[in-house]
């Protein structure tokens, strides 16, 4: 046989549990970078209606479906500082990899699926994060914005 049972239910955690957590940690990255910079922020989850606000992360009815951070009016308006905020999803789920595989290494977590899931959907999300390809007129992946501002880098045309 070639799936079992528990192949469904390790399925159903990666991609309605584990997934949404990269995403979560891919978009604090944009976030804190967007902070940083003395920018506002907001994070969406998900697509549909609204399910519940916390903060400024919004999570939508099929929170496992997309993920985006818009940001805005920052106050180190330079080049180097939007890169650094498109940079930032990937940036911390570089830190967040590290650190459970940290954990794991000196005996703090086990070595459990679970925790290989995460490693695989957390290079998996950065690999496609960097890509460069512009989705629609407005929205780009963050390697294609980064390419954008180096190329053609004004502080007006700089969009999320």
């Amino acid at each position: 046989m070639m799936f079992e049972w528990n192949d469904f239910i390790t399925a159903f955690w990666a991609f309605f549990v584990l997934l949404p957590i990269v995403a979560l940690i891919h978009q604090l990255g944009h976030y804190l970078m967007a902070l940083l910079f003395g920018g506002r922020s907001e994070i969406i989850l998900g697509r549909g209606k609204l399910l519940f606000k916390l903060g400024s992360i919004k999570v939508n009815r099929f929170y496992f479906l997309d993920s985006y951070c818009h940001y805005e009016s920052l106050k180190v308006n330079t080049r180097l500082s939007h890169i650094l905020v498109h940079a930032g999803g990937v940036l911390l789920n570089v830190a967040s990899l590290l650190f459970v595989n940290t954990l794991i290494m000196i005996g703090w977590l086990p070595e459990a699926q679970f925790f290989y899931q995460f490693g695989y959907f957390t290079i998996y999300y950065m690999f496609f994060a960097l890509f460069p390809v512009q989705y629609s007129e407005k929205h780009a992946s963050d390697g294609k914005q980064i390419i954008n501002i180096i190329r053609k880098y004004t502080p007006s045309n700089v969009f999320d």
